[in-house]
């Protein structure tokens, strides 16, 4: 059987300057779900192509003329959605193949994806993926099934991409200790699950023997067990894995433990995503954050020390926040020398408590998914109007990508990262101008439809029910006693 997985991607980011700045961002990396379940198929006997639409071109023309493929598998996340349902629905009419959904999109809402595919598979795909695949189970909607055990979840097969990837992925946990109101991931991968130290830097060693020189930790939040993380890190050292640098998401709370930063440092665990979110206390309690603003500020401070650079991630739209709070943390991601900035809107998925308060209070927008990026606002701010936080978002942009501050970068990280900075700063010019432009040209583009949202108009209803997330799944049996005693240090941000 010839299977192609897709990962799609909209219009927009399919564009070659979109590409471009991506790559300016950071290094192309493919979504890991694809590979191990592409992997899974390929030793079953199958033959396998992957496609990540963000990196380079899917041949989707080609593919579709393409008689010997069997198998369409696409990868949903909310903002893909839309360009996912095309493929199918192009697979559908105009080739004999089936097409299997599956993804956090296909989670939440799988009558929706049904309603362009054979087959949906929700949750974790790795226990019944293939039995979908050969047959052996047939019902349109197949609940996945937690892996316990994540030692025995395959390694992505890296072999099957067929679209650039400069940066490997390991996701050493599944899951969160925390439970944000507007994650949907964490719930879910709901419970919090550890692969075993021995397996992370088997699979570790084997990027090192493929030739990547960049590295990816896409755990939700890799310094949770910090005393595991430390247990990586310095086999990573001690074994000569590191790579030229690895990204990783952390947390506030990593600045308690000197040791720990130091090891990040010497493992070139040196890119790290914060969730700042907000300078405002009521809105970070607002949004079971579980840190404090003296976390933040230490947080800053002691990475800059250790030389681990820090993308801090805000984010605009929270009720508690006026258009002052969220100014100030700009300004604050700016005084500490933050290496880039990822400024959020505000994005009610669909499953997560967040989409369940802001749909029952009318203040949902648009349930057009492909603006569900957090780039886009989708919901009724509480402090604004809708194109006005918009406006904020490019504001944030604009304000801490700005020439000045390449200088600083420059004097702090070096020259090939003042000259990313540059990249970026004339990106957070052009975006803006192009979404304006559209919002006044385009009449029913997205930024169209915010600039000129009347909220006293009708609103088209949701077509289809949405699921909420399993958000405190019980314990896998092996991992009773983690339960029972939580792992050193994994205290609350």
């Amino acid at each position: 059987m010839k299977i192609v997985f897709i990962t799609p991607a909209s219009g927009l980011r399919r564009l070659p300057p979109y590409r471009w700045g991506g790559k300016v961002y950071g290094q192309p990396n493919s979504v890991t779900g694809p590979l191990i379940l592409g992997g899974v198929c390929k030793r079953a006997g199958h033959e396998v192509e992957v496609y990540e639409e963000l990196n380079g071109s899917s041949h989707l023309k080609r593919l579709l003329k393409d008689p010997s493929i069997d198998l369409y598998c696409l990868s949903l996340m909310t903002s893909n959605a839309p360009r996912g349902y095309q493929i199918a629905d192009l697979a559908h009419q105009q080739t004999n193949a089936r097409v299997i959904i599956g993804g956090i999109h296909a989670t939440a809402m799988p009558e929706e994806a049904l309603s362009h595919a054979g087959q949906v598979i929700t949750g974790e795909g790795e226990k019944v993926f293939l039995d979908v695949v050969e047959g052996r189970l047939t019902n349109p909607i197949v609940a996945g099934i937690p892996c316990c055990d994540l030692d025995e979840v395959p390694y992505p097969d890296y072999s099957i991409l067929k679209t650039p990837c400069m940066a490997a992925n390991v996701i050493s946990t599944r899951g969160c200790t925390h439970h944000c109101t507007f994650c949907s991931s964490s719930r879910m991968l709901a419970p919090y699950r550890e692969r075993s130290i021995d397996n992370v830097i088997e699979e570790i060693r084997s990027y090192k023997q493929m030739g990547f020189k960049y590295l990816n930790f896409e755990d939700d939040n890799f310094t949770a067990n910090k005393e595991r993380a430390k247990e990586i890190c310095r086999r990573m050292i001690a074994e000569n894995l590191t790579f030229k640098e690895t990204f990783f998401f952390g947390r506030t709370d990593l600045v308690r433990d000197p040791e720990l930063l130091q090891l990040l440092h010497d493992a070139h665990l040196t890119r790290v995503l914060i969730g700042i979110e907000s300078l405002n206390q009521k809105a970070l309690d607002s949004v079971n954050k579980g840190q404090n603003l003296q976390d933040i500020k230490d947080a800053a401070q002691a990475c800059a020390a250790h030389g681990i650079r820090v993308i801090a991630s805000i984010v605009l739209g929270l009720d508690q926040d006026s258009r002052e709070d969220m100014r100030r943390a700009v300004d604050f991601a700016k005084s500490v020398n933050a290496y880039q900035l990822q400024p959020a809107i505000l994005t009610p998925f669909p499953g997560t408590p967040l989409f369940d308060e802001y749909e029952a209070a009318g203040r949902i927008i648009t349930y057009d998914w492909s603006g569900y990026d957090m780039m886009n606002v989708n919901f009724m701010p509480a402090n604004m109007t809708p194109w006005e936080l918009q406006e904020e978002f490019y504001h944030a942009d604009r304000h801490f990508y700005d020439f000045s501050s390449i200088k600083a970068i420059r004097k702090a990280f070096g020259f090939q990262y003042a000259v990313r900075r540059f990249g970026l700063a004339i990106l957070a010019r052009l975006g803006p101008w192009g979404a304006h432009v559209a919002s006044k040209v385009a009449k029913t583009s997205g930024y169209a439809r915010i600039r000129t949202f009347d909220p006293d108009a009708p609103r088209q209803p949701l077509a289809w029910p949405v699921h909420r997330f399993v958000s405190d799944g019980s314990p896998c049996p092996h991992q009773a006693d983690m339960h029972r005693h939580p792992a050193p240090n994994n205290q609350q941000g």
